[in-house]
Parts: structure tokens; C-alpha cells; sequence
């Protein structure tokens, strides 16, 4: 069998190797017609690498040991590494990985009855920060790949072996809306190639308005979370420096033309924060601006970290809180966040050693 030259249109250095983990499938499909190979060979390719979860070439045992000699000349099949892991009281399990340029990210796993939910990073470090978050305080380094996000969940379905992965959130390190092209084509594979439904995918943002339209065009329809986490932007720009720039209305008016289809929703996330926007007068004004948007509303307590000085509100607050809300015809759900003794809770991602 003849194998041509890797491709000048795809090649990144005469002296690199690729990393066939970062091509999409229209790329694959290339890669191998370059080749002068059968195109039943890039389907192949797909399935040892995102269902058959290989960590080499070697691996493709559908390959002739030839082409696989060869392919291994200019390609290979990146994986990011487990460095550390820790498990919370609760069964949390928290990841520490490696990327290939020795940069640090975390993943949250979070088993709950039949459901195995990841909690993907889409960035390294964040750039929004917002002040009830430990992942902004280390700054932002750079976004993450598409294959990047994609392989959190290729390895910890290694690590869980008999089991996999159910529900995906991106609630992460980073902001997802803020490195919107390679978690698109994320979800595109998560969604096409993975075998994750759409509906059990939730993308999270601190929204970036001029995005928000965007991603619905070209994403998958998976659910979008909205973080909003105050009632009006005197409380929100104490919290959330993004809503300088991006004012409640203009979030607010942007959710309202957001395309649902039937029986879909919106989210928004509110975590409360004591003496800050845990009040009454603020739960009756959370109604007043969500009017007229097929929403959820989710309620999650504060989980403090340490440095921080914010406090999580009592839980009589909390539940007058939600009463109130009822009271106004709002269901809201109380979210308590898992693995907390661990630092693996909303807001408290940071991947240090």
C-alpha cells in the first residue's frame, strides 16, 4: 500500500507530527483522501478515536500494521493526562489534568442516581471575573481547543471504563461564549460523535450578548444557561464586571429573542450571596425583569472559598428567598453544589497542585 506525503494543506511543520485529535471530520476526510486511502478508512479513524477511545495509532487494530507504521511517521492521537484526583464525601470526583503544553485545567464529575454528570473547563483561568469566583483570580491564559474540551470527557469515560458519561455541563474553567468557535465545534462532536443528547447538554454564560445569537445559529440545540446572579445592575456590577459592558436589559432583551422550540427553556442561574442579593425586595424584582421569558430558575448558595469574603446566605433566608419568588408565580429551584470539601463546587475551580 502506497501512503502519500502528508497533506501541504493540513501539515503544520516538516518536522511536527499531527495531532489527528484536532482535525474535524471534514479534516479527517481530507487527511486520509490525501493519502490516496479509501474513505472508509477516515470512518474508521472517527470511530477508534471518539467510540473506541484510542490512545495511539497502534491502537486501530482495523489498520493494517503497515498503516499504521506509516500513519505513525506523521500523526498521532493526543491525550491529555490525569494528574490528580479527588474524591468529595458526597462521590464528587474531582480532576486535575495536563495538556500538552504542561497547562493546567479541572473537570468535575458528578454522579447522582442514574446520571453521571461532567462539568467541563472551556477556557484556562477566565477572563470575566466575576468576584464570587475562584477561577478568575489566577487571570485568563488562553482558550481551550476544541479536541481539548472534547477529551475531558474521552478520559474520565476511560477512567469510569464499564460506565459513561450521561449529562454535560459547561460550568467549568472559562467562559464558553468567549471561545465560541471551539466550543461549537465541541459540541458538534460531544453531540455527532460521542453519542451525548442534545438535551442533556447545558452551556453556561455570563452573557456576552453579541454571542448569545450567535452560538444558537451555530450550535447544536442544547440548553443555554444564562448566569445572572442579580436583580439590577447596581448589584450586578458589584459582582460581575461583564455587566459594565453588557447592562441587564441589553442581556435580558437579547434572552427574550432567543429561539426556543416547544416544551424548551432558557436558564438562569442565581447564586446568592449574603447581604448582597439574597433580599426580598431583590426577589421580587428577579421577577419583574424575567416576565415574559420561558425560563428556569435556578438558585445556588454561595460556596465560599479561601480569601473570599463573601458568606453563603442561612438557609431561612434562602428558603424566604424562594417563597417569595413562588408567591410572584416563579418556580425556583434551590441547587446545593457538590463536592465543596474538595474545591470542586461551582465557582471554586482553579487547577493548582
Amino acid at each position: 500500500m502506497k501512503i502519500l506525503e502528508y497533506p501541504n494543506s493540513l501539515k503544520k511543520s516538516s518536522k511536527e507530527k499531527c495531532n489527528l485529535k484536532s482535525f474535524s471530520v471534514k479534516e479527517i476526510n481530507s487527511f486520509i483522501e490525501n493519502l490516496g486511502l479509501p474513505s472508509f478508512r477516515a470512518n474508521q479513524l472517527v470511530h477508534w478515536i471518539y467510540e473506541r477511545m484510542a490512545l495511539s495509532i497502534n491502537d486501530i487494530t482495523e489498520f493494517p500494521k503497515e498503516l499504521r507504521n506509516k500513519l505513525n511517521e506523521i500523526a498521532y492521537i493526543s491525550n491529555i493526562k490525569i494528574i490528580k484526583k479527588l474524591v468529595s464525601v458526597d462521590g464528587t470526583t474531582k480532576f486535575l489534568f495536563e495538556l500538552e503544553d504542561g497547562i493546567l485545567i479541572e473537570s468535575v464529575l458528578i454522579p447522582d442516581d442514574d446520571r453521571l454528570t461532567l462539568c467541563v473547563s472551556s477556557q484556562v483561568g477566565c477572563a470575566v471575573g466575576c468576584k464570587f469566583c475562584l477561577t478568575g483570580k489566577g487571570g485568563f491564559k488562553r482558550n481551550l481547543e476544541a479536541h481539548e474540551i472534547v477529551d475531558q470527557v474521552i478520559a474520565v469515560n476511560r477512567y469510569l471504563k464499564d460506565k459513561k458519561i450521561t449529562n454535560i455541563v459547561f460550568m467549568g474553567m472559562g467562559e464558553p461564549l468567549l471561545n465560541l468557535d471551539n466550543v461549537v465545534e465541541a459540541l458538534w462532536r460531544l453531540t455527532e460523535l460521542i453519542g451525548i443528547s442534545k438535551r442533556k447538554i447545558t452551556v453556561s454564560t455570563s452573557g456576552i450578548v453579541p454571542n448569545i445569537l450567535l452560538f444558537q445559529k451555530k450550535a447544536p440545540e442544547v440548553n443555554l444557561a444564562i448566569s445572572l446572579n442579580a436583580p439590577t445592575d447596581e448589584i450586578r456590577n458589584k459582582i460581575m464586571p461583564i455587566n459594565k459592558k453588557y447592562p441587564i436589559e441589553t442581556l435580558i432583551n437579547v434572552c427574550k429573542k432567543y429561539p426556543l422550540k416547544p416544551g424548551r427553556k432558557l436558564t438562569f442561574e442565581y447564586v446568592m450571596i449574603d447581604g448582597i442579593n439574597d433580599s426580598l425586595k431583590d426577589a421580587k424584582e428577579l421577577v419583574k425583569i424575567l416576565k415574559g421569558i420561558r425560563c428556569n430558575l435556578n438558585l445556588i448558595p454561595y460556596n465560599p472559598y479561601p480569601g473570599n469574603t463573601f458568606k453563603r446566605p442561612s438557609d431561612e433566608k434562602i428558603l424566604a428567598f424562594q417563597k417569595m419568588l413562588f408567591h410572584k408565580n416563579r418556580r425556583a429551584i434551590i441547587r446545593e453544589s457538590r463536592g465543596q470539601d474538595i474545591l470542586a463546587a461551582c465557582g471554586q475551580l482553579q487547577a493548582s497542585n
